[in-house]
């Protein structure tokens, strides 16, 4: 047959079934969320300061210029010292994704006295439209619960200066990365507290020979009033949720409620790692008090000690795993589990990238995802190309 002889009927025939398998196949393999778009991620930066602080926890994005900072720079920071011991970290840094620069953007004494305990800075960090950056402190001495403070929320200006300190009996430990949400001169902000009679690791249960599990780790919504030029100011105090299980850990300092993310309708999850478990807390900017962790949405699953999460653009959640290296999505509606894809494959913790995770933030575009890696003290991204 010529090379130019015209095709055979059946050549069409076949054509168009191939076609129609190929986009039955491309249909099915539709990506049902965020996660499984992320083909290639990206170390971006050491987070280990000049003083040497490390294990890097709270991750955000700087919504506009203001101060020292600049859209879309991200700030992350440190937990711990350069002795490696937790609940010792006094610093914040900064990176700059048009340059790649990274910098220091504040950083405080180890001992406070406004701050009953002195300064670990924690996961929990906001930074509003106005300037105000909020972060939460978790301190310790030894690096352990056994000494721990009941810390504070400390209030910085856009140029890593320190203005204000917020502690009172409802503040103690603030622990889980915060959620928050802004109109005009008012912000609500809400944060898990998991330090409430929170014993060191050596006090251990008699029958599990753990240490001693608490039910007492709540979360605390913050309405602030933020006059023009000035320093925000608490007006309320809310407790929402409460009888959230906590213990301490000597690898890790406590376990905790550590992730918290708003919906669009008002509901606001809270991940539960020691029950392995998402909840959900219904109307949690109006409601006048905690009716306990909030209906349950989801446990067990991909879910391996569920740590930080956000919510994505299409109202799914993102949950950083403490057990292993996994980001899980999940279908904030419905509390389906949706997906679990790998960020971090350490194979030096067992599962790999065990203990690896804690803080992430969506890049601008709502594509992709920050995320810290503590094993290599970095900054990282998750992108789809």
């Amino acid at each position: 047959m010529s090379l130019f002889s015209p095709p055979h009927p059946m050549r069409h025939l076949l054509c168009a079934l191939t076609v129609g398998i190929v986009c039955q196949q491309a249909c099915a393999a539709e990506p049902q969320g965020m996660l499984e778009t992320l083909h290639r991620h990206k170390f971006l930066s050491s987070t280990i300061t000049d003083n040497g602080d490390e294990n890097p926890y709270a991750v955000v994005v700087v919504p506009h210029d203001m101060g020292a900072l600049e859209q879309n720079d991200v700030l992350v920071d440190n937990f711990n010292n350069i002795s490696n011991l937790q609940g010792t970290g006094t610093s914040i840094v900064r990176y700059r994704p048009g340059t790649g620069n990274t910098r220091l953007f504040a950083q405080l004494p180890q001992h406070l006295a406004q701050c009953p305990g002195g300064v670990g800075l924690t996961t929990a960090m906001a930074i509003l439209n106005s300037g105000w950056v909020i972060v939460g402190s978790a301190p310790s001495t030894d690096g352990t619960t056994a000494t721990k403070g009941d810390g504070c929320l400390l209030v910085f200006d856009a140029n890593g200066k320190l203005i204000e300190t917020w502690a009172d009996k409802n503040i103690n430990d603030p622990w889980g990365n915060i959620s928050w949400q802004e109109q005009g001169n008012q912000a609500t902000l809400f944060i898990s507290m998991a330090g409430f009679g929170l014993p060191g690791p050596d006090v251990l249960d008699p029958t599990t020979r753990l240490p001693v599990i608490k039910h007492q780790a709540t979360v605390l919504r913050l309405n602030l009033d933020i006059p023009n030029g000035k320093p925000p100011v608490i007006t309320h105090e809310t407790v929402i949720g409460d009888h959230y299980a906590q213990r301490a850990d000597r690898d890790n300092f406590l376990f905790g409620p550590t992730g918290t993310a708003l919906g669009k309708d008002d509901t606001l999850y809270v991940t539960d790692g020691l029950e392995n478990a998402i909840y959900a807390i219904d109307h949690a900017s109006t409601r006048s008090a905690a009716q306990g962790t909030g209906r349950l949405l989801t446990e067990n699953g991909l879910l391996a000690w569920p740590l930080a999460m956000l919510m994505t653009p299409q109202q799914h959640l993102i949950v950083l795993n403490g057990k292993n290296g996994q980001a899980v999505e999940v279908d904030a509606a419905s509390g389906k589990q949706i997906y679990a894809h790998w960020l971090n494959t350490d194979q030096a913790q067992s599962p790999p990238g065990n203990g690896d995770l804690f803080g992430a933030a969506l890049t601008p575009d709502g594509t992709g995802l920050y995320y810290v890696e503590d094993d290599i003290n970095a900054l990282a991204i998750g992108a789809a190309k």
